[in-house]
């Protein structure tokens, strides 16, 4: 089976500037179109359609894009290298926001899910939760080969986000806190156990 390519860094970027000038346009009072967004985020109307073929999914995403928590701000008053609290903390700022905007997120997942899984052209969904991770991991990350490092993010990865919630509520049906218990719980033992897998190879 073929992997999925791999959008790359300018795809990426370009996506975030749309989201970002969504939401300036939105912050005016006003709902923008899409030739509004493309114009304040200086690319093309094709390139902006490319990204997001309808001006709502676009909408819906802005105002969630702009709530989840900046990896530097949220960690610029922490100087602590304890990488289970920082992982914790990072994965409680994202529960919190999700929790909060669950109708929207639900709307943006459905739309991800949606896409036709044969255009691999564009980036599906902006990745919010590694740079959160990858900011809370640190601290450790010299400490980690590059194979473990990879997979303890990915990890973590399943914890944070949308679908996590999903579970949670869905399958679950247990409540916010709950969910954001068993989490802590589970993102530190994943931190735990990748530190304590490194140690013991070191030792070696």
């Amino acid at each position: 089976m073929m992997r999925p390519r791999k959008p790359s860094n300018q795809e990426l970027r370009t996506r975030k500037d749309l989201l970002l000038a969504a939401s300036r346009l939105m912050k005016q009072g006003r709902t923008p179109t899409m030739d509004e967004v493309a114009a304040e985020a200086l690319v093309s109307r094709a390139t902006a359609y490319r990204h997001f073929p309808k001006i709502e999914a676009l909408l819906v995403e802005a105002p969630l894009d702009a709530a989840v928590a900046d990896p530097r701000t949220l960690f610029a008053d922490d100087p602590s290298d304890d990488v289970e609290e920082r992982v914790d903390r990072a994965e409680a700022s994202l529960h919190e926001m999700i929790y909060q905007n669950e109708a929207q997120l639900r709307i943006l997942l459905a739309n991800s899910i949606r896409r036709d899984l044969t255009d691999d052209s564009i980036p599906a969904r902006q990745n919010r939760r590694l740079p959160l991770i990858e900011a809370a991991l640190a601290p450790a990350r010299a400490r980690l080969p590059e194979a473990d490092y990879e997979r303890l993010c990915a990890a973590l990865a399943l914890v944070f986000g949308v679908e996590s919630m999903i579970v949670f509520r869905d399958v679950l049906g247990v409540d916010s806190d709950t969910a954001r218990t068993v989490k802590s719980w589970a993102v530190r033992a994943l931190v735990r156990a990748a530190l304590q897998d490194s140690t013991s190879i070191a030792a070696e």
